[in-house]
């Protein structure tokens, strides 16, 4: 699935995201995969629009804050950057739980990093609740002379897993934006769909009460 812009929700940055506590809904995102493939950069560039070219590894997980508006609704995302590194594994997979959301990051020009989606999409199947959205992005797109992995290789993957895909520059800021967009709107229709499964629930519920009394017994037991 390609990528598209939702006008619907729109950035309010603001330098009080993290202390504010107006806010309708709060989503836990996290950005998962390997080592290296621009998930850091890719949070600075949609939650301050900055980016340096300076390489330096995450150590164990970091976050920032950023309050969106979506359909009248303000929406507080809290958006964990999570080492690659194996060695840091066990304390970002317990970050996994309560998370509503998933980036799952491969770089378009490092085939190990593509290679490891595979395993990438495991865990969060593993360590993440049932209902948790992932969208898949090959980032570092600006790189096409560089590239190893196709376009269509991408969305086949993307296909066969079941998720959302985008292609994604942090440095030139392609797609940045639409990535986040569209994981808060899977959320958010999901959370509708829960919703509305719900209230059939009570509603059938009310119904079955309201209907007439158990017809009588046929075979002479009373229970």
């Amino acid at each position: 699935m390609m990528a598209f812009n939702d006008s619907r929700l729109q950035q309010q940055p603001s330098q009080k995201d993290a202390a504010d506590q107006n806010f309708d809904y709060m989503f836990k995102l996290l950005i998962i995969g390997n080592s290296s493939v621009g998930k850091t950069s890719f949070l600075f560039r949609y939650a301050d629009d900055s980016f340096t070219s300076a390489f330096v590894s995450t150590v164990g997980i970091d976050f920032k804050v950023k309050t969106v508006f979506r359909n009248d609704k303000r929406i507080k995302l809290q958006i964990w950057d999570t080492a690659g590194q194996e060695r840091y594994r066990t304390i970002t997979t317990a970050y996994y739980r309560g998370a509503m959301g998933f980036l799952l990051m491969y770089d378009v020009t490092n085939q190990d990093s593509f290679s490891a989606v595979q395993d990438w999409a495991t865990q969060i199947k593993t360590y993440s609740w049932d209902n948790a959205q992932v969208i898949l992005v090959g980032n570092k797109c600006d790189l096409e002379d560089d590239r190893l992995i196709p376009t269509e290789d991408g969305q086949r993957l993307a296909e066969d897993l079941g998720l959302h895909y985008f292609e994604a520059s942090a440095k030139d800021n392609i797609n940045v934006k639409q990535v986040f967009e569209r994981l808060v709107d899977v959320i958010c229709e999901k959370m509708n769909e829960s919703m509305e499964g719900e209230a059939n629930i009570i509603t059938n519920h009310r119904n079955q009460g309201l209907s007439s009394a158990p017809s009588e017994s046929h075979g002479g037991c009373a229970c």
